[in-house]
């Protein structure tokens, strides 16, 4: 009654199954203080403070603010505001109401009008440039555009 019916169990073939990760959810009004490590994807309404690294996509909602030192996930969207230095494999989008401080690395930038940030962006696989050629010399003056009284 109480013995093992099935006493061999195939244990490898559960823990090979992928398990779905669902999103993480930062909610309003609630706020995360130090280094995030997410699997699936990340939706912050609230506030963290920190390194994130996220192995699926990040959204910052309008009440949403992340400031740290690093942010790194595959596609992010902001609609808050986001301080940081960002790392992304796929697309960086700023909406109407995003506010960026930081710079960012990413494959691909979306910006809507309205949109704030400050920083360096870089996007695209980075290649070198090629070898530049001799510039040609300029001739003439700038003076030679300007009549007497200076305009």
């Amino acid at each position: 009654m109480f013995g093992r019916k099935n006493p061999q169990r195939n244990y490898q073939q559960v823990s090979q199954t992928p398990k779905k990760v669902g999103p993480t959810y930062i909610a309003p009004n609630s706020e995360f203080q130090g280094s995030m490590h997410v699997e699936g994807d990340l939706l912050v309404d609230g506030i963290v403070h920190g390194s994130v690294e996220v192995r699926g996509d990040v959204v910052i909602s309008e009440t949403g603010l992340i400031e740290g030192p690093e942010l790194r996930a595959k596609n992010l969207v902001v609609h808050g505001v986001l301080k940081s230095r960002v790392l992304l494999e796929g697309t960086l989008t700023l909406s109407h109401t995003a506010r960026l401080e930081g710079d960012v690395n990413a494959n691909a930038l979306s910006i809507e009008a309205g949109a704030f940030y400050i920083g360096y962006i870089e996007t695209g696989d980075v290649k070198a440039l090629p070898v530049s050629r001799a510039r040609p010399e300029l001739t003439g003056t700038s003076d030679q555009y300007y009549n007497k009284e200076g305009y």
